[in-house]
């Protein structure tokens, strides 16, 4: 028999994330973030927690809730721009930052949630990114040896899904998405709405059932828009 992967609430959803977690979190920007998870997380306290995600928010949404509350010790993320909070912990050595390109980053988490160790990367070659770093020669020119991510749990947002996990997302929204539910040791999925098992086209599911173990319903998304600019009428 199919067993239903929807949880009661968030707060009992999160609830097993400990001191000390890797967490990937899907999203870019503010764009399909799983703010409800966030929120539960930020309500909760969990303390010296590892956040390997594109961005960390902004200083009051998202993310930056948790940076706010000083619940984040280390960052792996590609952009951090966004952030008074995020800068002024980081000069104080309060929080500790590594920097990943943005394709490395995508790849390191695919990779650990394809169950890859590592790669090689032609990318930070001759930058600091390569310090400490193994290198080697293929043709001729040389790549680094970039570790695959793998984390104590994932939060994701989707747009749909049934009962039994697998996932639609909508548009641009799903960029990280899949790849941190995928690299997850257990996926929290968040979504607009559930169907049951059997109403969603097998073409449109996006991300197997297989990868999220928590699925909640989440309601009146903010979905936020960081900056908004518009061209100046024509007169």
């Amino acid at each position: 028999m199919n067993k239903s992967k929807v949880v009661s609430s968030f707060m009992e959803a999160v609830s097993d994330i400990k001191k000390g977690s890797t967490i990937i979190v899907g999203g870019f920007g503010l764009s399909g973030i799983p703010e409800y998870s966030i929120q539960a997380l930020k309500e909760q306290g969990t303390k010296d927690l590892t956040i390997v995600s594109n961005n960390c928010g902004v200083d009051d949404w998202g993310l930056g809730l948790l940076l706010a509350n000083r619940q984040i010790k280390k960052m792996i993320s590609s952009y951090v721009g966004e952030n008074k909070i995020f800068e002024q912990q980081y000069l104080s050595g309060e929080l500790e930052v590594e920097l990943v390109p943005q394709g490395t980053l995508a790849e390191r988490i695919r990779a650990g949630g394809a169950g890859i160790p590592g790669f090689y990367t032609a990318t930070g070659v001759g930058t600091p990114i390569a310090e400490g770093k193994e290198t080697k020669e293929f043709d001729g020119k040389t790549y680094l040896l970039e570790r695959g991510i793998v984390g104590d749990f994932a939060l994701v947002k989707a747009w749909k899904a049934d009962t039994l996990g697998n996932l639609i997302f909508r548009k641009t929204a799903r960029n990280f998405n899949p790849i941190a539910a995928m690299a997850g040791k257990i996926t929290i999925a968040e979504v607009e709405e559930i169907v049951e098992p059997g109403e969603l086209n097998p073409d449109e599911i996006h991300l197997p059932g297989i990868y999220v173990q928590r699925l909640l319903l989440g309601t009146h998304y903010e979905k936020r828009i960081e900056k908004l600019t518009v061209a100046g009428a024509k007169g």
